[in-house]
């Protein structure tokens, strides 16, 4: 296999029934060179990729490297010509072992003791990029810097001379950020081809070498990063200006809706993971909850919503107890919930959206009679749904699988405060968003805060958290370690404060 010196995707044009999804694609990469891929959710990039990972064949078009046409028929091939890919949802067998992930369909492999001469090959590959895994964990053990470390170490052991990263840093923490970025760099100085699919403009400007930008299937531009700036940038991606910071309009809480009281949460370990945790929420308020992920806040919000059980304290809503009620009870009485993992457990994949748009609401009377779903309705229903929430969607009766992230999250959102819940509760509600939809999503919160709803915000992005939080819960290891006011000037020291360094 020769080394990939140079790569171009010549005129690659995809249909999905009949919708185009690339149109006339040309796209060029050479060696030592990082090129950012950006647009908004459903512009088309991911798909661009899979055609050249071989898990799509292109309707039109072709892909040469070294200026030699190659067919690419299944990702088999596209390792065998020195391409590899990591997926924005990892895909790792988590029973499984790192090193038994790394080896998986490495042809290489020797016929005697193979484990340990592959396990010494990998861990000096690994030191080559300073990669920092312990081999032994299962993935289900692992951080996802950890486990996105692994899907980069499979790739490059396995040959790989231009690795596709998608979305790669939509999980990790600030600090995984900062050392994926010394990696890619210093992958970039041996040589290697990288495109970055992404949506964060600040990611692309420090990064990339280039940026070629998609909407609806088509290139749009294509720059050197040092001649662009952001707003440029997301006004090619989406066509128009972008707010970046939403002005977030003073407006005094209301009436005490929801009241947390000293919850203690465990594991599925049985380890306590939320610690004695006290809060009250208010109506016209968003109450915002930082941290770095897997302090206990993913606990916390299935306690809230009724997806695990609390040990003690109690939970009360607008002065009914609800603490270790089903899911759906605490629906019905008044609280709606936005999931970290849309695809997992905002919708059900396969169903058609008219499906998904009333999941959790099929049960009620202006949906259903006693026999049979009011099919007519819930078709109305969906429609004016997709419409105010400017869902894009070819139709209501594709599955909802086929839509972008940001599609789903509209989806998903416009379902939850449809009804003007008296509390929302939302999980990253923007993670892996594009600017655009991002804005619209924040723009959202504030309209249902407007409105006299209750926003309970958890979120990583300490943007998101200063740009629409009226008060500020930062967690660490199940506690709080204060709750401040938006415009405490000691929220300066958050990072101390996500550290556990500093409790106020």
């Amino acid at each position: 296999m020769r080394k990939i010196e140079q790569l171009e995707m010549a005129g690659i044009t995809k249909l999905f029934h009949g919708v185009p999804a690339n149109k006339d694609i040309n796209l060029s990469i050479r060696s030592g060179e990082i090129l950012g891929l950006l647009g908004e959710n459903g512009a088309g990039k991911t798909t661009l990729m899979n055609i050249l990972y071989g898990l799509y064949q292109p309707d039109a078009g072709q892909v040469l490297i070294n200026g030699k046409p190659v067919r690419i028929s299944s990702p088999q091939e596209s390792k065998m010509h020195g391409i590899g890919m990591v997926h924005q949802h990892f895909m790792l067998i988590e029973s499984h072992s790192a090193m038994e992930n790394i080896c998986l369909g490495y042809d290489a492999a020797p016929l005697v003791f193979p484990k340990a001469k592959l396990k010494r090959q990998i861990i000096e590959f690994s030191r080559k990029f300073n990669f920092d895994v312990d081999l032994d964990k299962p993935i289900w053990q692992l951080s996802a810097g950890e486990q996105q470390r692994v899907e980069i170490i499979k790739a490059l052991f396995n040959g790989a001379d231009l690795l596709i990263l998608d979305e790669p840093t939509s999980v990790l923490t600030p600090q995984e950020i900062k050392e994926l970025f010394v990696i890619l760099n210093k992958m970039k100085d041996e040589g290697h081809l990288i495109i970055l699919i992404s949506h964060k403009l600040d990611e692309i400007m420090e990064l990339c070498d280039r940026v070629t930008v998609l909407q609806k299937g088509a290139i749009v531009g294509d720059a050197e990063t040092k001649d662009v700036d952001k707003k440029i940038l997301a006004r090619m991606m989406i066509g128009r200006d972008v707010i970046f910071n939403i002005e977030r309009e003073e407006i005094p809480s209301s009436d005490r809706v929801l009241s947390v009281d000293k919850v203690v949460v465990t594991s599925d370990k049985g380890i306590p993971v939320v610690s004695n945790i006290s809060f009250d929420l208010y109506r016209n308020e968003i109450f915002g909850i930082a941290g770095v992920s897997g302090n206990g806040q993913k606990e916390l919000v299935e306690a809230i919503t009724g997806l695990r059980k609390i040990e003690s304290g109690s939970i009360v809503l607008d002065d009914q107890e609800i603490s270790n009620l089903s899911p759906r009870a605490i629906y019905d009485k008044g609280i709606s919930h936005v999931p970290e993992e849309r695809i997992k457990f905002g919708i059900a994949p396969g169903l058609f959206l008219y499906e998904n748009a009333i999941l959790k609401q099929h049960h009620l009377k202006k949906f259903a009679s006693r026999l049979s779903l009011a099919y007519n309705t819930v078709k109305d229903h969906t429609r004016g749904l997709i419409e105010s929430f400017q869902v894009h969607a070819p139709g209501i009766s594709i599955p909802t699988k086929n839509l972008s992230g940001g599609n789903i999250q509209k989806l998903i959102l416009g379902r939850e405060i449809d009804d003007n819940p008296p509390v929302l509760v939302a999980s990253h509600p923007t993670y892996g968003l594009d600017v655009g939809a991002t804005e619209y999503l924040r723009k959202q919160l504030l309209k249902r805060r407007k409105e006299g709803g209750a926003v309970l915000l958890v979120s990583e992005d300490l943007e998101e958290i200063f740009e629409l939080c009226d008060r500020v819960a930062v967690i660490f290891k199940g506690e709080f370690m204060g709750v401040l006011k938006a415009d405490d000037p000691k929220l300066c020291d958050i990072g101390l404060m996500m550290a556990g360094s500093l409790r106020i």
